[in-house]
């Protein structure tokens, strides 16, 4: 696969500029797929304008002045995508990755307090050799939940679609929010992605398709 990828050709989530250059710097393989992220080096020359080109920003991320979820990245191709936390410190940058109302990838400005955390979706959940439980999330993450029985997993609270807040400086959960009638959601695909609603309804469907849901 190609490393780079025509800027006129790169997902419509992108708001770049498609005429400035030839290519864009594809994301690696990594917590987010190529439709729904950008490398760092994207971010930081044409999203953030931190740098006038490839070069400079590539010499900005191996400084290792470039955090993203509180950790150092000095890979270029990087992906950022849905709620990571962009830091450069030296830049007074931080920003919350986000999906605006026109489906587009943008990074909004976020406070140190609420940088402390992450909003995670869970994907699904295993059941390890033990009876411990895993939480597998949406940008690959994977949570660790001790069970002291079990034969009676009182810990096993968390579905399928619930949504975590989780300290990035210990993984500690802070808050879980049930994926339920009454809650508010962040709308990420289809027509209405960008979009924050509250559910009134959830059809469900014994079925491969997804649950219809009523906001």
């Amino acid at each position: 696969m190609s490393r780079h990828a025509k800027r006129l050709m790169a997902p419509r989530t992108l708001q770049i500029p498609r005429k400035e250059h030839k290519f864009i710097v594809k994301p690696s393989p990594g917590p987010h797929n190529y439709e729904t992220s950008v490398s760092i080096l994207i971010a930081i020359r044409d999203m953030l304008g931190l740098a006038t080109n490839a070069r400079e920003a590539r010499k900005i991320i191996k400084s290792g002045k470039v955090l993203v979820d509180a950790k150092v990245r000095k890979d270029h191709k990087f992906p950022i995508g849905l709620m990571d936390i962009l830091e450069i410190p030296e830049g007074d940058v931080l920003k919350i990755v986000m999906i605006n109302r026109k489906g587009k990838i943008v990074l909004v400005d976020i406070s140190k307090e609420a940088a402390r955390t992450k909003l995670y979706k869970i994907r699904n959940k295993t059941i390890l050799k033990g009876g411990n439980l895993q939480l597998n999330l949406h940008d690959g993450t994977n949570l660790l939940i001790p069970v002291k029985d079990p034969r009676n997993p009182e810990e096993d609270i968390y579905n399928t679609r619930d949504t975590l807040v989780v300290s990035l400086a210990n993984k500690e959960i802070e808050k879980h929010m049930k994926y339920k009638e009454g809650s508010l959601a962040y709308i990420t695909g289809g027509s209405h992605r960008g979009e924050i609603a509250r559910i009134k309804e959830i059809n469900k469907i014994r079925s491969t398709i997804p649950n219809e849901v009523i906001l």
